[in-house]
């Protein structure tokens, strides 16, 4: 074990994972042609440990553990590798299985709260549910424990909106529901896709330590799915950076806040306003659009937007392994502090 930025410990590739994905290839057959959502993808998550997945939209992060969750069941997807949670494979696993598994042992804050809950039926009686297919309680112990996390994730006189509808409630208020449902059984694995979405500076900050509870008393892990590096940097004791499907980058927190060894790293990074020093007029920006999964380049993917860019690119970079810190990049090391250092001062400043 490594000691994490929190004081945690962090997987090595010596002990067993609580969940540990190997090789994860989701492809999807489409009428222009096979598209690869998630091409290779490894990593290992410790007992207490918070991984941070990081990358712009569709760089393969929700898919991803939507996979883990057995949730992608769409007849054109194709999926291979392997999933192992507590030394179950849950790649080929059956419904009935993966249904006792869901909410109860492996839970998820999904992204769009509208469609995580069903608009028939009251928020209340969707988390009772949840709670008495995974627990041996009575429903009136169900009802209580459901209005006490209602209030726990900032939600005024929870006891009246235990009996609302999804629709009726704000958006903040139904990501606050959704966010009550997951952690409803204390679930060993919690995937926040998110998580923070639409709600205010106070309440995320009252969700960002449910989590930290959720960690510090029932020793759940949590793979944390977010655009906001600041987040990142708060919450989790190691960040995987993803990009066209594949892991760019992948080391603790502090490795990667204080010495990011891949471009799109440091451009997301570069993408955070400073709390020090001179105000900036404009942020650096990473140039063009990330590649269509169809037409992705022929080597390093992320190429075309780098600056970085030599000929060793026109090569397809290495698989990660999600072990130790690790980048999918060509760059030198004597290299990247120079180069890092110059895309960061791009970005015009003012005093």
């Amino acid at each position: 074990m490594r000691s994490s930025t929190h004081g945690y410990a962090v997987a090595t590739e010596l002990e067993t994972p609580l969940l540990a994905v190997r090789n994860l290839r989701v492809s999807f057959r489409t009428a222009r042609g096979v598209v690869r959502a998630v091409d290779d993808l490894s990593f290992a998550l410790a007992p207490r440990e918070i991984l941070g997945v990081v990358g712009e939209s569709g760089s393969g992060k929700s898919i991803s553990l939507l996979t883990v969750m057995g949730l992608v069941n769409d007849p054109n997807a194709l999926i291979e590798g392997s999933i192992v949670y507590k030394g179950r494979e849950l790649v080929g696993a059956s419904r009935r299985e993966m249904l006792a598994l869901r909410g109860g042992e492996i839970a998820m804050i999904f992204q769009d709260p509208m469609t995580a809950m069903t608009p028939v039926y009251t928020i209340g009686w969707q988390i009772v549910e949840q709670i008495r297919a995974h627990q041996r309680v009575s429903g009136a112990t169900a009802r209580k424990r459901a209005i006490e996390l209602l209030g726990e994730v900032g939600i005024s006189n929870p006891a009246a909106q235990f009996d609302r509808f999804p629709h009726q409630l704000s958006g903040g208020m139904r990501q606050r529901a959704v966010i009550a449902m997951a952690l409803s059984c204390n679930p060993s694995v919690l995937i926040a896709d998110e998580p923070t979405t639409a709600l205010d500076v106070t309440v995320q900050a009252q969700i960002l330590e449910l989590i930290r509870r959720l960690r510090r008393d029932f020793g759940s892990a949590v793979v944390l799915i977010t655009h906001d590096m600041g987040v990142v940097a708060e919450l989790a004791d190691r960040v995987m950076v993803m990009y066209a499907g594949r892991v760019v980058e992948h080391g603790t927190t502090q490795e990667l806040f204080r010495d990011s060894w891949h471009p799109y790293t440091w451009g997301l990074l570069a993408s955070i306003p400073p709390l020090e020093g001179e105000r900036p007029r404009r942020l650096p920006a990473i140039p063009g659009a990330p590649p269509s999964q169809l037409g992705l380049p022929s080597g390093c993917a992320f190429a075309p937007r780098c600056s970085c860019r030599f000929e060793p690119c026109s090569s397809r970079p290495p698989v990660l392994a999600g072990a130790a810190h690790e980048a999918a990049c060509f760059v030198p090391a004597e290299r990247r502090h120079a180069a890092r250092a110059q895309l960061l001062a791009k970005g015009e400043r003012v005093t």
